[in-house]
Order: structure tokens, then C-alpha cells, then sequence
């Protein structure tokens, strides 16, 4: 496999396909965002200009490394054009299957036969959307952690016939974003670290549930304990409780688990009322309390 990637599509443009577009810019790719509005890239593009600026405020970089970014940066809403010599694609679209399945299927004709894809999902696993990519060798996981707001590794996760090439290319690219590659052996939903934050928020979650412990307190005693600045509620409210409620809902109804139901009806309560956490300013707590 002969790939060098120079030039990446970026589809969707929410909060991560956002910050992943800005990481590939920044660090010296040619990157193309697709989106089904306009108004959504040109909400992705000034909110990668306010990004570049905090960055160079900060001096963690110069205002030429600014510029040159966003010079880097295009928007194109129509898909058979931003895929127009890509050497890869990172899909960020909403995590849902046939959503994600389409997608891939409409990149599939548009592509070059050689362009990697990747998706950015953070439920499902690679092998769910493998055969609807038509490339399925040249498909994988390369997940990202909020990488410009101070995340610094990235997922990567083939399914069985992923080409080990592939994976390989995954990693000298990780190290060329500045990103550490976790390399996960087998498909898992949920990667490494998701799983590992969502054993601590369910267990804390079932102690409200359970009418145990407040989340107040279940907070306190992680951080206490701990040496932690926030604990599993407050981190509940940065990732946002409504995508809380989708991934809880989503295992509830895959897994036929009793447990996981009643923290979809926990945290429904909170979704309805309109606190989502910190994007709301409330959830758990006051988004001042949340940001103290």
C-alpha cells in the first residue's frame, strides 16, 4: 500500500468533525469539509477561526501557523466535489447505522478506488458499516477525543478484513496530528477509554438512581478521594446529557438491560426539563458550579 495522505475529507461538521477538521488543517493537510448546509460549514468555519485564536492567544501558536490553517481549510456542500482527490475521509455524521451506511455507500461512488475511509464513531464498530464502504479492506475506527480543547489520543480499531496496512498508515498519520494511537486488538464497542468512563458515570449514575447517594455527594467522594477536579456527574454535563441518554438508551436496547433502562428514565427527566449539562448552562449543576 502505497497511500500518503495529503488531502482529507472531513464529513460532518458538528462539534468533533469540527475539531478534527481543525487539527488536520493546522497541521499541514489539504482539508475539505462536506456538510448537507451551508450555514453548518460556515458555522464550523468561524468556529475553527475562534479556535485558531485562543490557540495563538495562548501562544501555543503564531498567527502564521493561523493563516496558514485556515488557508488550508475549504467548505463544499456538494459531495462528488469535496471528494475530488482525497486521499482519506474521516466521517463525524451522527451516530446512527443507516445513516452512517448511506453515507459511506454515496462516498463509495465519488471516491478514487485507493481512498481510505475512517469513521469517527464513538458506538458502533467498524465491522457494522464495513460492507456498505464497497472498500471494506481500506476501512477502519480512527476515533478522536475532542483533540483541539486539549485531547491527545485517538482510537484506532480495524474489523477482520481491514488491511494491516491500513492500520499501519493509521498510526504514522496519528503521530503526524500529534496524537497518541491507542491500538485497540479487536473490535470493542466504546474503544478503551469510553469504556472505561462508562463503567465510573453508570456506577455513579446507579447510586442516584438507587436513591444511594446525591450526585453532589457521589461527586464529592471522587474527587476526594481521588485528587480529582470534577467527578462523574460533572463530567456527565461536559460530555452533555442528552448524548448521555443516547448512549444508555442505545446499550438499554441492545443488550435488553434493566439497569441501563432505568438510567435512560433518570436522565430523560433532565433531557425534557432541558438540562443538557454544560452546553445548556445547567445539568447536574449550574454551568458556573460545573466550570468552578
Amino acid at each position: 500500500m502505497e497511500t500518503t495522505v495529503k488531502r482529507v475529507l472531513i464529513v460532518g461538521s458538528g462539534t468533533i468533525g469540527t475539531q478534527v477538521a481543525a487539527l488536520f488543517a493546522l497541521r499541514g493537510f489539504d482539508t475539505v469539509m462536506h456538510d448537507v448546509s451551508k450555514e453548518r460549514l460556515e458555522h464550523a468555519a468561524g468556529a475553527i477561526a475562534g479556535m485558531y485564536n485562543e490557540l495563538a492567544a495562548g501562544g501555543h501558536i503564531d498567527a502564521e501557523a493561523a493563516a496558514a490553517g485556515l488557508e488550508r481549510l475549504h467548505q463544499e456542500e456538494d459531495l462528488g466535489r469535496a471528494a475530488v482527490g482525497v486521499d482519506l475521509v474521516s466521517e463525524s455524521v451522527p451516530e446512527d447505522i443507516a445513516l452512517k451506511r448511506a453515507v459511506f455507500a454515496q462516498l463509495n461512488e465519488v471516491c478514487d478506488p485507493d481512498t481510505v475511509f475512517t469513521t469517527n464513531t464513538s458506538d458502533l464498530v467498524p465491522s457494522m458499516l464495513a460492507d456498505a464502504t464497497g472498500r471494506p479492506e481500506l476501512f477502519a475506527a480512527f476515533h478522536f477525543h475532542s483533540p483541539m480543547r486539549g485531547g491527545d489520543v485517538v482510537d484506532i480499531m480495524g474489523h477482520p478484513g481491514t488491511s494491516p496496512a491500513v492500520l499501519v498508515l493509521l498510526q504514522e498519520l496519528a503521530g503526524e496530528l500529534g496524537q497518541a494511537p491507542i491500538v485497540l486488538k479487536r473490535e470493542h464497542p466504546g474503544y478503551v477509554f469510553n469504556n472505561l468512563l462508562n463503567a465510573l458515570t453508570r456506577a455513579a449514575l446507579e447510586l442516584a438512581v438507587d436513591d444511594v447517594a446525591s450526585p453532589e455527594t457521589v461527586d464529592m467522594a471522587w474527587k476526594r478521594v481521588m485528587h480529582m477536579p470534577v467527578g462523574p456527574f460533572g463530567i456527565l454535563d461536559m460530555v452533555g446529557l442528552d448524548t448521555a441518554l443516547r448512549i444508555a438508551r442505545l446499550g438499554a436496547e441492545q443488550l435488553q438491560d434493566n439497569g441501563l433502562q432505568r438510567i435512560v428514565d433518570y436522565l430523560a427527566q433532565y433531557v425534557e426539563e432541558g438540562r443538557l449539562g454544560v452546553q445548556s448552562g445547567r445539568g447536574f449543576y449550574e454551568y458556573a458550579r460545573v466550570e468552578a
